[in-house]
């Protein structure tokens, strides 16, 4: 049942001081009618400008998911380095806009949105860019999708960073893309214990499998022999939790069905759900999203597993008040 969505005269205001500057955002076309979840869900992981999707496009999927909370990972600042293949993933390799963005939308839409803050390891402020949306209150770092070594100085500044403001790290582990040297990322989460880090991507949700020996091999379709890498992590380290999103975290839980429902009972507290879709459908077969959301509504061994993975887990993580 849809209702009309109230609009106060702060976001009114709000509103239309954003047009009248031109900015990026373009919510000229936001959409008054917003269906009504009948449980709230968190969505660990969206972005602006995705593929260039527009913000009121974002906002309309959100709403048509039936996203009550959705956190807003930017991008790092655009920079010729290797770190980002010289410029080829800036954007996260898919035109998703920096920090200002996010935080931006955020603000605007207080009740429905929170910000990420992220930059480029490598360069010299990152650091500095970083804090400065922590300071904000940033609930989250990342995602860190960066041509790198997972433990290179610039990344355990970075973990530093995360201890002291107490807030965890998105990991999108891609192999011989993002995050190099997964196999030794244990090494990470032994030295920041009080850290909690976030895997994310092809071949975090590929090493599910114990069989899974071609790291080439990121979309992996076979049925699944528990005990894998990322299996391994999850069980063994209580600061290791696994985002759900995209076509690799779908294709984790859909490949083999009879494994899902294990593995969601067994890391019932480590797993969250995330979107990272770039449609402007939210619903059917064209969003990731929705089809994550039903895959866990379909196999999660008992209601209370569900509302852990679609909310509770997120609200505990990234201390949500909601």
């Amino acid at each position: 049942m849809s209702e009309l969505k109230t609009i106060t005269r702060r976001e009114f205001l709000a509103g239309g001081s954003l047009l009248l500057a031109g900015t990026a955002l373009k919510l000229n076309a936001t959409p008054l009618l917003q269906s009504v979840p009948k449980e709230p869900i968190i969505d660990m992981h969206q972005h602006t400008s995705y593929l260039g999707r527009t913000a009121a496009q974002l906002l309309a999927h959100q709403r048509t998911m039936g996203i009550t909370t959705t956190i807003l990972l930017p991008a790092g600042h655009p920079v010729n380095y290797g770190s980002t293949h010289y410029g080829v993933s800036n954007g996260l390799q898919a035109q998703v806009t920096p920090n200002e963005a996010s935080n931006q939308m955020a603000q605007q839409y207080p009740r429905e949105f929170l910000f990420g803050a992220n930059e480029v390891p490598d360069v010299a402020n990152a650091i500095q860019e970083i804090e400065k949306y922590l300071k904000l209150g940033a609930p989250v770092i990342g995602e860190l999708k960066f041509n790198i070594d997972c433990d290179a100085p610039e990344m355990q500044k970075i973990y530093e960073l995360a201890e002291a403001y107490e807030v965890p790290v998105v990991m999108h582990w891609q192999y011989k893309m993002f995050n190099w040297g997964f196999d030794r990322f244990h090494k990470m989460l032994e030295k920041y214990p009080r850290v909690n880090f976030i895997g994310h991507a092809q071949t975090w949700w590929a090493n599910i499998d114990k069989n899974h020996t071609d790291q080439n091999m990121l979309y992996p379709k076979t049925k699944v022999t528990p005990g894998g890498i990322t299996d391994r992590l999850l069980q063994d380290y209580p600061n290791m939790f696994a985002d759900m999103s995209a076509g690799s975290g779908l294709g984790a839980f859909t490949r083999d069905e009879e494994h899902a429902r294990a593995f969601l009972q067994r890391h019932q507290d480590k797993l969250i759900y995330g979107s990272d879709c770039a449609d402007i459908a939210g619903q059917g077969e064209a969003c990731l999203g929705a089809q994550m959301i039903a895959a866990i509504r379909r196999l999660a061994p008992s209601k209370k597993i569900e509302r852990k993975l679609l909310y509770e887990n997120a609200r505990t993580l990234f201390k949500i008040k909601v």
